[in-house]
């Protein structure tokens, strides 16, 4: 009976075994090596460096524009607060806050220069204004 069992023991689990030996390459414990990295990490951390100065950057635009009269006079008619709008920028992903701060800028400089009169001004800023707290009520 003994004999049996180690013989069966061995005939069934001796090839499980085998094959899990198998089945795994040899240097699935080896540590990976700088060599490795498709991506150094001096370029990693350039771009995530490079990405932080563009959100910041982005941010204080929309903030430059948002502090200016006529944002004042949106965030009255959107019945919102300048703090409600200035805290939820930060949660925008750097898309959309790049999106908003490239056409504030834009909208901002065509006013300068005479090209919008101070209501077209106000309704871009509004609809700026809208999305931002849209956009902070989603996420």
């Amino acid at each position: 009976m003994r004999k049996q069992l180690l013989r069966v023991l061995i005939q069934g689990a001796l090839p499980g075994v085998m094959v899990c030996a198998l089945a795994f390459p040899p240097d699935i414990f080896a540590q990976a090596t700088q060599q490795d990295h498709i991506v150094s990490s001096q370029a990693l951390q350039q771009r995530l460096e490079t990405s932080a100065t563009t959100r910041q950057r982005n941010i204080e635009t929309l903030n430059t524009v948002l502090s200016s009269p006529p944002a004042q006079r949106a965030f009255q008619e959107a019945h919102v607060t300048s703090s409600q709008v200035k805290t939820a920028i930060p949660t925008l992903s750097d898309e959309e806050l790049s999106n908003l701060a490239t056409r504030a800028a834009d909208a901002q400089s065509k006013f300068a220069a005479g090209a919008l009169s101070n209501h077209e001004l106000l309704l871009i800023i509004l609809v700026i204004v809208i999305v931002i707290v849209l956009v902070a009520v989603i996420h």
